[in-house]
């Protein structure tokens, strides 16, 4: 589990892709808040995506990635050289200080639209239409691993507003119109429209 709270960005210093180019091997020197008392099995949010380290070399991991993560996260878009938001997974007792996130990224987002000053960045995005019954105002949402809140929705899009030191410590100081990222809807959002639809339907195709 992660809070959403990225502690660096980490560079992808070597890639190795699987014979079959349906899977791959990152290897990521991370950032130093996330070195200490690395283990082989540890969980990594890798720009929102729960990812195990396989190898270890002093400040640099490997993480393995399978079909399903290449298909649907932006983490098959990116290249030796590139960087990523990086979390360690949460300990018993750590302060929360965005949301619980699960790491299981549901899709893609691309931005439609962003706007920026001296003190603050806002960005917009498209919003699918399998999503859109998970978004609301003021609701959480995981990008690129980082907790979100939802600023103003309107008809098919939504923002969020990124603080300086957000932009300083991710990888969003550097995102561009029509990039793709990494959407994790907050898990308990989800229970709860997944449960309501549920019930809405069964009490509509049950006889009276």
């Amino acid at each position: 589990m992660f809070t959403g709270i990225v502690q660096g960005t980490g560079t992808i210093v070597d890639i190795q892709t699987g014979k079959d180019n349906k899977s791959q091997k990152n290897w990521v020197k991370l950032p130093k808040a996330s070195i200490n008392d690395l283990q082989i099995g540890a969980s990594v949010s890798n720009n929102g995506c729960c990812l195990t380290i396989t190898e270890i070399k002093d400040d640099i991991v490997a993480f393995n990635l399978i079909e399903e993560t290449l298909k649907r996260t932006n983490l098959s878009f990116f290249k030796v050289g590139d960087e990523i938001n990086i979390e360690r997974s949460m300990k018993v007792g750590d302060e929360i200080g965005g949301h619980v996130m699960s790491g299981h990224i549901m899709c893609t987002l691309t931005i439609s639209k962003i706007e920026k000053d001296a003190e603050n960045c806002s960005l917009f995005f498209n919003i699918p239409k399998e999503i859109k019954p998970y978004i609301f105002e003021k609701g959480f949402v995981g990008l690129d691993g980082c907790s979100l809140t939802v600023g103003k929705i309107d008809n098919n899009e939504f923002s969020v507003h990124l603080i300086p030191e957000t932009l300083n410590l991710t990888i969003f100081k550097h995102r561009q119109i029509g990039d793709k990222i990494n959407l994790e809807i907050d898990p308990q959002t989800q229970a709860i429209v997944n449960t309501v639809a549920r019930v809405m339907h069964d009490q509509f195709i049950l006889p009276l």
